[in-house]
């Protein structure tokens, strides 16, 4: 008799068991396993595959569970009907279920229940106890009701399931909340190349009644410049941290002065490690004329300055060592040249009848020859230098 014989008699020679629970959290199986005993002790029993007894879920599980039921069953009643259900409404359910939840594990906040961050602080501490369906009729709920500061706080506490981004970037893009979709793809490791291809449409030509969301992320750039110049002046640093605020302020300098709004945005979208070269050309070939050509001026603005400023380079270290965040979401040259390169294999034939496009594509022409040339350069005098460090 096969293993699979084995498993399928095992399985069907008694009855089926019936269980009322959905499992909708994640379980701990340590303390199950340690009171599983097979049904059948007999020593002369040579079954492979042999039933056990004895599964049963603790109570704290069982109570995070029934719990969950009820106020899933609860919200998506109200929510059928948003007309009569009020934010307010939706706090006071929502906190009560995570206070209870919070309760039976022994968390608590110390933030008082009319405080404006009480909720973003359960959330933060009890959050990661919320069973999938849960989570996903909370998104729906934030989305349908507009509560943003609460979806801010689910996307940035991870509590995002994998299932739900694809939804939650095309609410977000048809509510034009900008500044949310910044944070997707800040916080989604796991964005598909339909939603990165959404994005990117968005932000190269976002419409009239996007811009006003964007507000957070020019004042998010403007913070980062400050804060770069004041580093830049501290001369408590020492030299190491010195040398790096300035190499940061110079990277902050490029990424700040002269992009749109809209192109601060595009700078997290091609510094996204979401974005690889099968998915970016992917994105790129889907682009309509229009979008194609903001596409163009916004790499151009780039090559430009990374020819003038050829010593800005990425600096991630600024972001944890100094608190300049934004140094991890500046694109590369490597980033901006590999992005160029895939927008002439895709659109190449289409951008040759474009007239108003060819004096940029010369200019975008001299500017790779120029950056090639220096990068040849720096090759062999590295390659001189290690030869010299070899031979001596």
């Amino acid at each position: 008799m096969t293993l699979l014989d084995t498993i399928s008699k095992a399985s069907t020679g008694s009855a089926q068991l019936e269980s009322d629970f959905d499992y909708p959290i994640i379980l701990n199986p340590d303390p199950v396993f340690l009171t599983l005993k097979p049904e059948n002790e007999d020593p002369i029993d040579k079954v492979i595959v042999k039933r056990v007894s004895g599964w049963d879920l603790s109570q704290s599980d069982s109570e995070t569970m029934e719990l969950g039921k009820k106020f899933f069953s609860k919200l998506k009643r109200k929510l059928k009907n948003t007309n009569s259900f009020t934010k307010g409404e939706f706090f006071k359910m929502f906190n009560s279920y995570l206070e209870e939840l919070g309760g039976k594990f022994g968390i608590s906040v110390e933030l008082d229940r009319s405080d404006e961050g009480y909720t973003n602080e359960l959330v933060g501490k009890v959050g990661g106890l919320m069973g999938r369906d849960v989570r996903a009729l909370i998104l729906e709920g934030c989305v349908v009701l507009e509560i943003w500061d609460l979806l801010e706080s689910l996307i940035v506490n991870g509590l995002v399931e994998h299932s739900c981004t694809s939804n939650l970037v095309n609410n977000l893009i048809e509510k034009r909340r900008s500044d949310l979709i910044i944070l997707c793809v800040k916080h989604f490791s796991d964005l598909q190349s339909y939603d990165i291809m959404c994005i990117l449409k968005y932000f190269l030509c976002p419409p009239k009644d996007g811009y006003g969301s964007m507000v957070a992320v020019r004042k998010e750039w403007d913070n980062q410049a400050l804060l770069a110049i004041q580093k830049v002046q501290d001369k408590s640093l020492g030299v190491k941290r010195m040398n790096l605020a300035k190499d940061a302020s110079l990277l902050i300098m490029l990424a700040h002065d002269g992009f749109s709004v809209s192109q601060l945005c595009l700078h997290y979208l091609l510094a996204s490690k979401n974005l690889d070269e099968v998915i970016l050309a992917s994105c790129i070939s889907k682009l309509n004329g229009s979008e194609m050509m903001c596409l163009i001026r916004y790499l151009s603005k780039w090559l430009k300055k990374y020819e003038r400023f050829p010593r800005a380079i990425p600096s991630p270290e600024a972001s944890s060592k100094l608190g300049l965040t934004v140094c991890v979401w500046i694109p590369s040259i490597g980033d901006i040249v590999k992005c160029l390169g895939l927008v002439m294999d895709e659109h190449f034939s289409s951008l040759v009848f474009h007239l108003e496009v060819h004096e940029e594509l010369r200019s975008l022409g001299r500017l790779v020859n120029s950056l090639a040339a220096e990068s040849r350069l720096c090759s062999s005098v590295a390659s001189i230098v290690e030869s010299w460090r070899t031979e001596h």
